[in-house]
Formats: C-alpha cells, structure tokens, sequence
C-alpha cells in the first residue's frame, strides 16, 4: 500500500515510460545497497559510510526483522533508510484496476481449488475489462484450467495450454463435470510448437506464469495478433539465461545488469508462511550462517561458500553432526576441536543481524519488480497495444499483484 500522501494511480500511456526513467534512476544509483546480500557477507560495502544505521539494524532481534519484513518502508530507521524509503514508497506506488461485477461462479466451481488461489482468481477476473468482449479465452500455463473456467462465459471458447500430462487430465476431467466446453492441451509452451496454438482471436490469460513463460507468451501473442491479453507476473529469476535481457527499448538502453540473484529480490517477500515452516526455515538459514562461519576457518578463506539444498531432515541431526555432513560434502575436514554450542549460537545471533540488514534491501523490493514489469508493458507499447498498469489484489492475498491489461485499438 503506498504511503499517505503518495499518489497512486494506474499507470497508462505516457507515465509508464516516465515511472520506469525514474526508477531506472533509483536502482542504478543505490545498487552498493540492494545489491550485497547480508546472508554472504560478514560486512555489507554500504555499513563503513553509514555506521549509525548500520548498528542500528545489526542491534534489533529476530523479531524486530519478521514484524518490519513485509513493509520495511515504515521503519524509523537512522538516515539514509528514512528518505530511501520515502522514495521507495513515492516510486512503487501503483493503484488498483477498477473491479466490475462478475458473473455468479458456477455451482461448486471452486471445489479442488485453495481458497487463497481461488480468491486470486476471483480477483483477477474482476479486473478484465476490454473494449470488445473476447471470445476465445487462451489459459496459459493453466495447471488444472480453473482461471479459465472461472472466465468461461456462455457464447466463448475456452483453451488450456499446460506442460503438465496429470494436470491436463484432471482439468479435462473437471471441465467434463462442470458440462464446459474446454479444449485442455498439453504443451511446453517455451516449445517451437505453441506459436501454432496462438490465434488472433484468442485472449491469452495467465495469472502468475513464471519467468520465460510469460515472457514467451507476450512475444507470441504480439506476434500474433491477439487483439488483448492479461498477464501477472510471477518469478522473474526463473530464465534459462544467467542474466536478465531486457525486453523494451528503455530496458536494453539501461545501464542496469541483473544476475539471477538481483532478479529474486521481489520474491524474498513472503505473506503465506505459518509458525511451524518459518520455524523450520530460520533454523535452517541460522545453521547455514553458523556452518559458513565454521567453513571460513577450515578453509582459511574469508568468503562465502555456497552449499546445496538439503533435505529438512537434516534439522533433525545435532548441529555438530549437521556441520560434519555439510563439510564433507564440501570436500572439508572438521578434526580438531570446535565448540559447537557457540558457533550454532552465533549461527541464530548472525541470522537476527543478517534479517535487519535484508530490511535495507527490501525498500527496493517492490521498485525492481516494477522496473521488471514496467520493461514487459514498455515492449507491448512497442507492439501497438495500449496497456494499462495496476494492481488486481491486496499485497496479503499476493504480493504478485502487479496486472498488465493491453488491447490493440
């Protein structure tokens, strides 16, 4: 939500080339701040020229950080983070798209479906109104089609595009229960082979397609010649390219390089979490940050050293024993004596710090992932669609709640 006295509106024509200027400015300016990840460094580049804000953030506890996590931005916190975040808030600020009544769901519609996804796609669908009614909805990456059997509307076709065989058969299934007439296909839509599934009378939907896919789906569509199309945005970071390419022209004009690591900062916010998984997970980052200490020593080598994935399991073991593992999969030895009480202590004391650090780089959170969005609109610009930009939901319900709307005249 954006702060009071910020004004927010739904970005058309002219403002989504001035927004992503201004942006493009913010974010190149400040990388030394947002870019250096607390988890991988002992000390952050910015802490030496900003040390009062610095021991602010190192002195507050765990708690402090999950309470500030999913709105940093209204922090009291020592210069420079109060005026960053005045600008974060000004920049970020998108309105909601006006919603218009939908038609009553079809009895027992939402059934299989989560009551938060189900929500979403209520949501969603609220929020499509184009010039001229479509006709033939396309569900893009549908998993189960239930967003396009939501829209399904008595006169219109609908389409479902999904890579998954299981899913295209439950969604074939419950299409068939519904009495719906829907044509459920299965396809890898990053294939050769889906630009011939794309027609011109198609209305291609797709509610938080990851990464390439919506992508994939913006190029096709606009190739094309769908006349509308609705995208929201999910998981920029998930590219087959170890660096993001820039759709626009403004995009591939900035001087911005983003690694896949800068692209999964809008992802690190987290709305959905309950006691026992976020439980799980700070044990798991605070044995990480007690290991990397531990592994820094044993190789006498001062940086981060990544490790893999591991199984929760592997919580169930002793620290020591954790550590142990964990270096020997490192190829490290851990003879010798080590008080284990003190590094895992350490390891949760490094896991408070490094929480009240991300709070920094989380005022340019939801500005990246407008820059990102902002690139995808610009480019359909470029295609001859008028676009418009703006939120489908509160931030709890989802914090992939950006919606681009655009129609060709």
């Amino acid at each position: 939500m954006p702060a009071k006295g910020v004004d927010s509106y739904v970005l058309t024509g002219e403002a989504l080339l001035a927004r992503f200027t201004a942006l493009d400015a913010f974010l190149t300016k400040h990388q030394a701040l947002w870019k250096p990840r607390p988890f991988t460094h002992l000390r952050l580049p910015w802490e030496a020229p900003y040390p009062e804000l610095s021991a602010w953030l190192r002195g507050r506890s765990l708690d402090d950080a999950e309470n500030a996590h999913n709105q940093p931005a209204l922090l009291e916190a020592p210069e420079p983070f109060a005026s960053l975040a005045a600008l974060s808030l000004e920049l970020s600020a998108v309105a909601e798209l006006p919603p218009h009544a939908l038609e009553a769901a079809g009895h027992r519609l939402n059934v299989d479906v989560p009551g938060r996804k189900w929500q979403q796609i209520e949501a969603f669908a609220s929020r499509l109104e184009f010039a001229e009614a479509p006709k033939h909805w396309l569900d893009w990456c549908s998993g189960k089609g239930h967003l396009g059997r939501r829209l399904l509307q008595t006169g219109q076709q609908l389409t479902c595009l999904e890579y998954d065989p299981a899913l295209v058969l439950s969604g074939q299934a419950l299409s068939q229960r519904h009495h719906l007439h829907a044509l459920h296909v299965e396809q890898d839509v990053l294939a050769p082979g889906a630009a011939s599934l794309l027609k011109a009378g198609h209305t291609p939907v797709a509610l938080h397609a990851c990464g390439d896919l919506h992508v994939r789906l913006m190029q096709l569509a606009s190739a094309t010649g769908c006349k509308q199309l609705a995208i929201a945005p999910c998981c920029y970071n998930r590219i087959s390219v170890s660096k993001y390419q820039a759709l626009s022209s403004a995009g591939i004009r900035s001087d911005l390089q983003l690694s896949l690591e800068d692209l999964s900062l809008p992802m690190n916010e987290t709305v959905t979490a309950g006691a026992r998984v976020r439980r799980q997970r700070d044990t798991s980052m605070a044995r990480r940050l007690g290991f990397d200490l531990l592994q820094r020593q044993l190789r006498g080598v001062d940086e981060y050293l990544p490790t893999p994935s591991l199984p929760s399991a592997w919580l169930d073991k002793s620290f020591a024993d954790y550590c142990h593992h964990l270096a020997a999969l490192k190829e490290l030895s851990t003879i010798g004596a080590h008080d284990w009480p003190a590094l895992e202590a350490t390891g949760w004391q490094r896991l408070a710090e490094v929480r009240n650090l991300e709070l920094l780089r989380g005022l340019f959170r939801r500005p990246l992932e407008l820059w990102l969005v902002l690139d995808r609109t610009l480019f359909l610009s470029e295609q001859g669609y008028v676009v418009r930009l703006g939120t489908f939901c509160e931030t709890p319900l989802t914090p992939r709640n950006f919606l681009i709307l655009a129609e060709r005249p």
